[in-house]
């Protein structure tokens, strides 16, 4: 073969037709945009829809205030097209349910070694990412990716995302039935589908057979469906208990019962009425506002019931809505060797604690699932290429991604286990405590996210070797404790949702600004994600191992027997955490100790010129900082008033927080203006949102709350309105340090 054919030409025929001729389309669209051609915000969704994103790409000091982020696809363009191809940019790639072939893996193994830095990235969502990939290389790994039944289509943008599920459907001891055909089916009814194109966000879904484990999470989505069973007529029949509206984001919503039952053939019908409603009542203009949650905190759940079952009514029938119920097992695995017990064999060196955290026995006797856990969530191409190949000798390809960012065998013999175990060491994928407080999730944060405030992959590489090294010595109440972390409040990180959540923030230190993160305890990993955490505040990044150490020390001593870890935070209230945490808040000067200055992972000081400027504001913490830490002491005590349930002083306290807030940064331009909340509200949209010092989407939870102040008081909205509260404050901070720098350089 010539080596001058191209991938297009040798994968002729092996692309389904149609999206043969969408990738050929998006190839076109590239170059029109290289030629300048095509407007930059029609080819951002455009690439989105595609799986493309932009990334960071730091080439200066992360936390001094002033590096520069090269992206692969800049949001305004303005230096013409010749300019466009400077950086890398990063792909996603869809896995439904997690399920993968040997061949799948094999081809990400190569796309990665051929256009990337040898490594593969699993997100929380069972997707793939791979980093540092070119915009004109893009339609090649499509076409490959797709000639192996991968796609990334749809997987960002305002579209359906990759829909999850429980990556132990089909061998789980306590599931209902097997939900793996059913997310199958709606991933790939709702591809592409014409109702799903005019959101004006994403859209989450996920599946659970199990209603008290969290594999399925189906509480945090735009829509979960945990499976049922009811008896009608002397029948039994499956169905869904379906969720709606949840979401984590900046400020996380529960998702609300949709309906008790749901039945297995009114799935897709029920699905595709839920996404008209979306596509036609949602948010359009307002980004921050886009997600299905907020529609239906708006409309409440009744009213969107109502109308899903209206659309429902009227929707045209279509054989696709039932047909892949004749055949649900399409989607069935079979074992490669016959299921038998280890009995007892010779092991190797660290088998027996490998086997403790990462096996889980299948309820088909015999078989287990063996987790391979990925720190961080990363793997080689060499090491993916060679469990696909030990994928194919061990078991029959079966294979899955987790939203823990692990990958897990399925279907392996228990007596082939020690052999598994050595060969799996052999290429530095043995590691221990999966499942574990040592299996730590975090986002890319600052490695790769133009979000990204702190380093959540630097701080969960740090918490994993400290947390390690004790392992053998951890309680078991511990053990089972789960830490997530997000680099910035978005929660891609899901730390809501975790025991003990982290999210980047950072602060000024006589003008230096120092990674912190915000410490959020109270969430649930189980029950579907049952519940969700609230700041108690925020703490140097190099402080947050201690942090860990300290609660963790706290829950063995004290708690009370069987307890959960929410129920101790519960029990032992804010104000004694956030005692128990004070002196941790501390930062030494930069002078005094310069390692506080640093984030994790990152070897790089700051600019003498930095470090000139703090000298310069002097010693002395400013009145405006003192004023807006004073705002966050307001948020807390609205937390501790939401605990005792005083429902209306918390919702009041956080609203005072806010408008404390935006008086002190009106103060810095309007000495003189006056108390009344009115005319803040008014100096403070002025001069700061219409001039957009201020962050758009935290500004409005104030104007919202001004404008239509809560009449009724309920445990779950006071408690988002808390969340609300204490992101306008990291606002406030941002905006400040942002104003005030060239004031305190004048002063100078």
């Amino acid at each position: 073969m010539s080596t001058s054919t191209t991938w297009k030409e040798r994968l002729a025929g092996k692309i389904p037709a149609d999206m043969a001729e969408e990738i050929d389309a998006f190839e076109t669209q590239i170059h029109l945009r290289k030629q300048g051609k095509m407007e930059e915000k029609l080819f951002a969704e455009t690439r989105l829809r595609r799986g493309a994103y932009g990334q960071r790409y730091d080439n200066g000091q992360r936390f001094d205030g002033t590096q520069t982020q090269q992206l692969l696809f800049p949001e305004h363009e303005t230096k013409g097209p010749d300019t466009f191809w400077h950086a890398p940019g990063m792909m996603r790639i869809k896995i439904p349910f997690g399920g993968l072939t040997a061949a799948q893996m094999e081809v990400l193994a190569d796309l990665a070694e051929e256009y990337s830095e040898e490594i593969l990235h699993i997100t929380t969502r069972q997707d793939f990412q791979i980093h540092f990939i070119h915009i004109e290389d893009t339609p090649d790994l499509m076409r490959r990716l797709s000639a192996v039944g991968i796609t990334t289509r749809e997987a960002c943008g305002n579209s359906v995302r990759n829909v999850t599920a429980c990556p132990l459907s089909g061998v789980c001891r306590t599931e209902t039935f097997d939900v793996t055909p059913y997310a199958q089916a709606i991933m790939s009814f709702l591809l592409g589908h014409p109702d799903c194109q005019d959101f004006g966000r994403k859209f989450k879904i996920a599946f659970s057979g199990c209603e008290h484990e969290a594999c399925g999470l189906a509480n945090m989505h735009d829509m979960g469906g945990v499976g049922m069973v009811k008896t009608v007529d002397g029948v039994e029949k499956r169905g869904f208990k379906l969720y709606v509206g949840g979401g984590l984001g900046a400020v996380p919503h529960q998702a609300q019962l949709f309906n008790e039952f749901v039945p297995v053939e009114e799935l897709l019908p029920i699905s595709q009425a839920i996404a008209r409603v979306f596509a036609r009542l949602g948010e359009k203009k307002n980004r921050n506002r886009a997600r299905i949650k907020f529609l239906i905190a708006k409309l409440g759940i009744e009213e969107f019931r109502r109308l899903v079952h209206e659309e429902r009514a009227i929707l045209p029938e279509d054989p696709q809505w039932t047909a892949f119920l004749d055949d649900l097992t399409v989607t069935d695995e079979e074992q490669l060797k016959p299921g038998q017990p280890l009995n007892g064999a010779e092991t190797s060196e660290g088998f027996a604690e490998w086997y403790r955290t990462n096996v889980y026995q299948q309820r088909q006797a015999g078989y287990v699932v063996a987790t391979v856990a990925l720190p961080l969530g990363d793997i080689t191409s060499h090491q993916l290429r060679a469990l696909a190949d030990i994928s194919r000798r061990f078991v029959k390809e079966t294979t899955r991604t987790t939203v823990e960012q692990n990958m897990v065998l399925r279907w392996v013999s228990e007596t082939d286990l020690p052999q598994l175990y050595d060969e799996l060491l052999a290429l530095g994928l043995a590691e221990t405590g999966a499942g574990t407080i040592v299996d730590i999730t975090a986002c890319p944060g600052t490695d790769t996210c133009k979000l990204g405030i702190a380093s959540s992959r630097g701080l969960a590489t740090e918490l994993r070797k400290q947390l390690g090294e004790q392992s053998a010595k951890l309680d078991e109440a511990i053990e089972g404790l789960r830490i997530k972390i997000s680099g910035c409040f978005n929660s891609c990180g899901q730390h809501h949702a975790a025991d003990i959540g982290f999210y980047g923030n950072s602060r000024k230190i006589n003008g230096i600004t120092v990674p912190h993160f915000q410490v959020v305890l109270g969430g649930q990993w189980k029950e579907n994600a049952g519940s969700f955490g609230l700041a108690t505040g925020a703490v140097p990044s190099k402080n947050i191992p201690e942090v860990v150490s300290r609660l963790a020390k706290r829950f063995v001593e004290e708690r009370e027997k069987d307890e959960l870890f929410k129920d101790f935070i519960g029990r032992l209230g804010k104000r004694e955490i956030k005692a128990m945490l004070e002196d941790l808040t501390q930062v030494p000067s930069y002078e005094e100790n310069s390692w506080y200055y640093r984030d994790w992972g990152d070897t790089r000081g700051f600019t003498m010129d930095d470090l000139g400027k703090g000298e310069c504001a002097g010693e002395v913490v400013s009145i405006g900082i003192m004023e807006i830490a004073a705002a966050e002491r307001e948020v807390f005590e609205a937390s501790v008033a939401l605990d005792e349930n005083e429902l209306q002083a918390a919702w009041q306290g956080a609203l005072n927080a806010m408008l404390r807030a935006a008086r002190t940064l009106v103060k810095e331009q309007f000495y003189d203006v006056p108390e009344e909340a009115d005319v803040v509200v008014a100096e403070f949209r002025t001069r700061f949102y219409d001039t957009e010092l201020f962050s758009p989407k935290f500004a409005n939870y104030l104007f919202s709350a001004h404008q239509d102040p809560a009449s009724e008081f309920e445990q779950t909205q006071v408690h988002r309105f808390i969340e609300e509260a204490q992101l306008f404050i990291e606002g406030a901070y941002t905006c400040y340090y942002k104003i005030a720098a060239p004031l305190e350089g004048a002063k100078a």
